[in-house]
């Protein structure tokens, strides 16, 4: 649709990949299927993880490709919204930790010193 933000990823477009830089298609490809395959972790795991950073990234392409990756996977509608929540929670997290360096900067700029480490 024209009046979607991201465009669709098409056929045409992964052909067009593959012919401007083929070597790296084809390592990047063989990548990824060696990454998603089983091993210490199951693919469904795999996928489930992909969700959540897909998630924290903010890439729609990953989050649509990985979702239905996990669904074939056998993985549930439940737990990939978990798996959201928990990216939800560890990027608010990571927000969380960081006003650490913004408490620094206020306090040296208030000239006093920063809070101890707990």
């Amino acid at each position: 649709m024209a009046d979607e933000v991201f465009p669709r990823s098409t056929r045409e477009i992964a052909e067009t990949r593959k012919r401007l830089a083929p070597h790296i298609h084809d390592a990047f490809t063989a990548f990824s299927e060696r990454v998603f395959a089983d091993g210490a972790l199951p693919s469904k795991t795999k996928q489930l993880i992909a969700v959540a950073v897909a998630h924290v990234t903010q890439c729609p392409y990953c989050i649509r490709g990985h979702t239905k990756a996990a669904l074939r996977h056998g993985a549930s509608a439940e737990e990939l919204m978990e798996a959201i929540w928990v990216a939800a929670e560890m990027r608010a997290g990571g927000a969380y930790a960081h006003s650490t360096i913004a408490l620094d900067v206020i306090a040296q700029e208030q000239g006093r010193q920063a809070p101890k480490p707990v």
